[in-house]
């Protein structure tokens, strides 16, 4: 138990004393190994043989990456950033509520995740500081378009974490449906609408000085220049489309990823001389993320052959008793500490499924009761923690001029306005269902 605990721990203090993530996650499964009783050499081996678990995902963002690349070059995205410019200068709720609205869309209707902010939101960088605009408003909005949509929406990432959920739990003993999953998801998700809003209206909605000379320098400066919709726009638009079918039909982001890439160079919107620039730009936008997500993952591996989360369940569940809501708060508070470290509900989800469904049934939890108790502990390890692509892919667009901070402008913002209600609501869900 004392495993996990302290190694988020480790974690936790590291990045918020401004460590490189990567290494304050290095340092955590180190710790997590040490107590364990392995070797420092062992240790690490157990690290490296886990990061293969997430190299599909690594890989799939990094692909993801250089699609976003190639759909810049053609201009395309300056069309949007024109349209907000023009739209929604000095009207920063509507603004934030316009950025949560696109993000939601790249888990569902253009499933590039994370991939479009650092194309979309760089530009727009200069407006937010002319417009005073909190910047941990944007990370917010950004983070509930990243998570809310595949949270409650069977449909893109929606159906893989759904069906994830179902699956991890047939294969310990409960069954249900994909709607079913779906349903018991809505409840934990208007969590996240709640905190969204409090975010929009409430907490970021007063005006915020930008750090730096920027605003002085640069925030008079045109915002956007003038794009005409053409013909390369068209053939865009086409491989976008390409590429989301493709990915739904073979449930695979590598594949879609590469059909967008292939049709953007036959296409002839890209030329064929700038593939080795955009393969290296898409490496560079998304290899920081693509190798804290490998590091996660070996993290995980860790806490996973050293049995230390199967221990924190159990020595939770010993005293547990036989009260539901007592059961379902536990259970929640066990998957924050276990998902904060790994960071990836879709990782997660499998290993809390196979330690939940039993404590679950012997409670008489319902099978739905269950699933928003597993999706709702996945979830809240991506909202907050260092090491999600959540909170990363926000970090890397509203870092791009070096005036925000990872952990306090981005991980503890979403961390309060989204894991927080997040496991209200979630608890709520598993008492009512």
């Amino acid at each position: 138990m004392w495993i996990v605990l302290i190694s988020v721990l480790v974690m936790t203090v590291l990045s918020l004393l401004r460590v490189n993530v990567i290494i304050a996650i290095i340092a955590a499964a180190l710790t997590a190994g040490l107590m364990a009783g392995l070797s420092l050499a062992e240790a690490v081996e157990m690290l490296v043989n886990g990061m293969g678990d997430q190299a599909n995902t690594a890989l799939s963002y990094i692909l993801l990456g250089a699609f976003a690349v190639a759909i810049s070059y053609t201009g395309i995205t300056s069309l949007l950033v024109n349209y907000l410019i023009k739209a929604l200068t000095g009207k920063k709720t509507m603004m934030l509520l316009a950025i949560a609205g696109i993000a939601s869309l790249s888990q569902n209707l253009v499933p590039v995740h994370i991939a479009f902010i650092p194309i979309l939101i760089p530009p727009l960088l200069k407006l937010f500081d002319k417009m005073k605009m909190d910047r941990r408003g944007v990370a917010t909005a950004l983070t509930f378009g990243l998570k809310a949509p595949y949270i409650m929406i069977p449909a893109g990432f929606g159906i893989l974490f759904h069906r994830t959920i179902v699956d991890g739990m047939a294969s310990n003993g409960s069954e249900l449906t994909m709607n079913q999953a779906a349903l018991a998801m809505l409840i934990p998700g208007s969590g996240m609408i709640v905190g969204l809003l409090i975010a929009v209206f409430i907490t970021y909605r007063k005006p915020k000085e930008p750090i730096g000379t920027s605003a002085e320098t640069g925030a008079d400066e045109e915002m956007g220049q003038a794009v005409a919709f053409n013909r390369k726009h068209t053939f865009t638009i086409i491989a976008i489309v390409a590429a989301l079918i493709v990915q739904i039909v073979t449930d695979n982001l590598i594949i879609g990823a590469l059909t967008g890439l292939v049709l953007m160079f036959a296409f002839l919107v890209v030329p064929f001389k700038q593939g080795d620039g955009i393969i290296s730009e898409g490496v560079a936008m998304m290899g920081t993320i693509a190798f804290v997500m490998l590091v996660a993952a070996g993290y995980g591996n860790i806490l996973k052959e050293t049995d230390a989360v199967t221990g924190m369940v159990e020595a939770s569940s010993s005293v547990l008793g036989d009260n539901k809501v007592i059961i379902a708060f536990v259970l929640l508070l066990v998957g924050l500490f276990v998902t904060m470290g790994i960071g990836s509900s879709f990782g997660t989800v499998p290993i809390l499924a196979a330690l939940y469904v039993p404590i679950c049934l012997a409670a008489g939890f319902s099978p739905m009761a269950t699933a928003a108790l597993i999706g709702t502990a996945g979830a809240l390890g991506d909202a907050g923690s260092p090491a999600s692509d959540s909170t990363l892919g926000p970090t890397a667009g509203l870092n791009a001029d070096g005036k925000h901070n990872h952990i306090w402008d981005t991980c503890v913002p979403t961390f309060i306005h989204y894991n927080i209600p997040l496991f209200i609501f979630g608890w709520i869900a598993a008492v009512i269902l």
